[in-house]
């Protein structure tokens, strides 16, 4: 079922109807070609590290000043577009020595632009860029990563990458049509370190959606600002990525000489007739230029899949991903479990797991995306199929409106655009959360490569789980209605919902769902 694999649950935001379009072109095609291409071989070069004498660094001596212990790591929430952004650029106008930079996937629009802006002002102020960027999304920038790298203090690599076709997302697949298995394994690990002392990661890619600056759809999402020892377990992580051979350079797939225009004229996340957005001030970029450090500090874990993972044909060992640890960790609940996902497939394994923690009197409670908000309307047929059973089992299942209550300020202001959940979060009892990339569902725990922070914080978990109550109360809550059929209800209630199903949906949408539905195979979702 090569559509389903090639539909991404946490790619860019598709339709059914227009992959289905691209599905039809590339069989078609396919059948007319004959030679693929196949990656390089791996250029030998020695392992690089995250910067060793990080205590020497400006922000290395503010985080020690500010740490009331070395064994605790300083974090902070980031809710809003605005204080992602603003906060992200704080980092790279703060870093004096390095700058590692991992990411799914990097948008062509002003946010990425005026971001990367920063990153190559600090790379000309003698900064060492590292840019670990997965190869999906990554079609038509290829005259960009190649300016970027051409600086003489950045470095850009590709992770999994496609070896030909390079101009367009069908020639890419054409020229892997023979190693759909290979490419179907993405890394979708988001950080961004500064000086290997202050990171911020979780949910977030690099581009307007998800920093409330599109017109039209915006990511709800999550992000953490990081400092102290998990910093470094960050590092390590990020360093197992660039020093793996699936870890290439640009110009081991870009033929250098193709470059046109000045190494200076763009970067690897821009246009030339995108313009930059402004970038908001936040609490977190005034205290660093105060020289203060305002986060709370706890005892932090960094859960991160290995490299290996994303060639392990789908079957990945225990030391290689991280699934089973966040199952644990679900388990671990005793009063309350929290799950925000917007990709939320759980499967036999999930329900069992799940029907355990009820079992003892349990609370669970989910936020989802409804048919209306999700980007990745495949990912809702694996979903849909467990709503029954999930609400039998007295599950709260919570699926988010297109149009946020504009009393949310936490979240900033979404104004009159579609929104659509992106945050990846569990909290267990108020007393322990995991925010990070994965997502509950086979894609993240079998094919994906995922990573998280886990924070024993009560004061964290508080914030996700208020947080968590503020967008619920504004979303659809599900009910089971005679003849279990599963119902939506508003509060205040809305009588007019009683006869609905997939609310807000489009009429087409909610056809192409029930016709793909028998063929969706859940293993690829």
């Amino acid at each position: 079922m090569t559509s389903f694999m090639l539909i991404d649950a946490n790619a860019v935001p598709c339709s059914i109807a227009r992959w289905a379009r691209r599905l039809l072109w590339v069989l078609s095609l396919a059948t007319l070609t004959t030679a693929c291409a196949s990656l390089p071989e791996p250029v030998p070069r020695p392992d690089a590290h995250a910067l060793a004498d990080y205590k020497a660094t400006e922000l290395g001596r503010l985080t020690s000043a500010s740490a009331p212990g070395p064994d605790v790591s300083g974090l902070r929430l980031l809710a809003s577009g605005d204080d992602a952004l603003g906060s992200l650029a704080a980092l790279a106008d703060n870093a004096r020595h390095t700058l590692d930079l991992q990411y799914y996937l990097i948008h062509s629009d002003g946010s990425s632009r005026s971001l990367m802006q920063r990153v190559r002002a600090a790379a000309d102020r003698g900064v060492h860029v590292r840019l670990l960027l997965d190869d999906l999304n990554t079609a038509g920038q290829d005259q960009g990563l190649l300016r970027l790298t051409a600086h003489p203090n950045i470095e850009v690599r590709l992770f999994n990458p496609f070896p030909a076709g390079r101009i367009g997302t069908i020639s890419r697949l054409l020229a892997s049509i023979t190693d759909m298995s290979r490419i179907n394994h993405r890394m979708h690990n988001k950080m961004f370190v500064a000086d290997n002392t202050l990171a911020i990661t979780g949910g977030r890619n690099l581009g307007d959606a998800y920093f409330v600056q599109s017109k039209d759809s915006n990511f709800l999402d999550i992000d953490m600002i990081v400092a102290g020892p998990a910093v470094r377990a960050l590092s390590a992580t990020f360093d197992r990525f660039w020093n793996d051979p699936m870890a290439y350079p640009v110009t081991a797939l870009v033929d250098p000489s193709t470059l046109t225009g000045p190494a200076s004229q763009a970067d690897a996340a821009s246009k030339p007739t995108v313009a930059p957005v402004v970038i908001p001030d936040t609490d977190f970029a005034r205290d660093l230029k105060q020289g203060r450090l305002k986060l709370v500090w706890a005892r932090a874990t960094v859960l991160a899949d290995k490299p290996s993972k994303i060639q392990s044909e789908g079957q990945p060992t225990n030391a290689e991903a991280i699934a089973d640890d966040v199952d644990r960790l679900i388990r671990s609940a005793r009063e309350e479990l929290i799950v925000i996902s917007p990709y939320f497939v759980p499967g036999v394994r999930g329900l069992e797991l799940f029907k355990g923690l009820r079992d003892r009197g349990v609370k669970v409670r989910v936020l989802t995306n409804s048919l209306a908000t999700t980007d990745a309307p495949a990912v809702h047929i694996g979903y849909a199929r467990y709503r029954t059973q999930l609400l039998a089992m007295g599950v709260e299942l919570h699926e988010l409106r297109p149009l946020l209550n504009a009393r949310q300020a936490k979240l900033g202001s979404f104004g009159s655009s579609h929104a659509s959940l992106h945050a990846k979060v569990v909290v267990m009892d108020r007393q322990r959360a995991l925010v990070g990339s994965m997502n509950l569902d086979p894609r993240s725990a079998k094919l994906n490569s995922e990573m998280g922070v886990l924070m024993h914080s009560p004061e964290i978990a508080q914030q996700l789980a208020l947080l968590f109550d503020e967008v619920s109360r504004g979303s659809y809550h599900l009910s089971l209605g005679d003849g279990q059929r599963v119902q939506w209800n508003t509060t205040p209630p809305d009588p007019a919902l009683l006869d609905q199903s997939e609310p807000e949906a489009k009429a087409w949408l909610k056809f192409g769902i029930k016709l793909l539905s028998p063929f969706a195979p859940e293993e690829m979702l």
